[in-house]
């Protein structure tokens, strides 16, 4: 799966104890339920964990086997990007927006190995009146047209919908890109509209065809 590109109320702040998600919330009071990853963000296949620096390693195994089919699909990136201290930085980076309530980045494994073979973000979260995110994927070329990814969407939306009380989850995705759009449409994504020039990728403006989902039409 070539990737889908991603784009003030309270702050839920989300970090990982062991295998589970504790998630304080505070707006007057404070609550602090449990979600176990394994049982809550697990399908058949795949399950979704939480980007931390242990995955530091294989994330950076992740990318840079998969760099020349990723490149036509994401931002131009130098060589100094795949080095295992940026890669780091990136798995830092997501540990700290979760935290923030701004972004949740989950690397996808496959349930009966444990190897990463994708990663799904939900990105530029808003609160408030909007309760809205953008969701991004990337998939593994060895493990593309295996229903992984729309397995991991489909869990990653009812995360979403779920634990992150979102109402509307965005996605982007390029005319080309016709795996992408199947997925989200697979997953009850709708055709929102259609904008020019609108994000540079591998250093060219592209088209890009908007998708969205609401809590209400969201099914498991």
């Amino acid at each position: 799966m070539k990737g889908c590109s991603g784009k003030a109320g309270f702050h839920p702040t989300i970090k990982t104890v062991g295998f589970q998600l504790e998630i304080n919330v505070k707006w007057g009071l404070e609550m602090t339920p449990y979600i176990g990853i394994e049982e809550r963000f697990s399908r058949k296949s795949v399950m979704l964990q939480l980007l931390q620096p242990r995955y530091t390693k294989a994330y950076h195994q992740f990318r840079n086997e998969n760099r020349p089919f990723f490149t036509p699909f994401e931002g131009l990136k130098d060589d100094a990007s795949f080095t295992l201290a940026s890669h780091q930085a990136a798995v830092q980076q997501s540990v700290e927006e979760a935290d923030l309530d701004k972004a949740y980045g989950f690397g996808i494994f496959l349930r009966a190995s444990g190897t990463l073979i994708g990663t799904i973000r939900l990105s530029m979260i808003s609160r408030g009146v909007f309760q809205n995110a953008y969701l991004g994927y990337s998939m593994a070329e060895k493990y593309n047209g295996h229903g992984f990814m729309t397995e991991a969407v489909n869990l990653c939306l009812n995360v979403a919908f779920g634990a992150l009380k979102l109402h509307r989850v965005q996605a982007n995705v390029m005319p080309r890109n016709l795996a992408s759009q199947r997925v989200l449409e697979k997953n009850g994504f709708t055709r929102e509209g259609y904008s020019r020039n609108y994000l540079k990728i591998n250093g060219k403006w592209e088209d890009h065809i908007n998708f969205a989902i609401l809590a209400e039409d969201y099914q498991k």
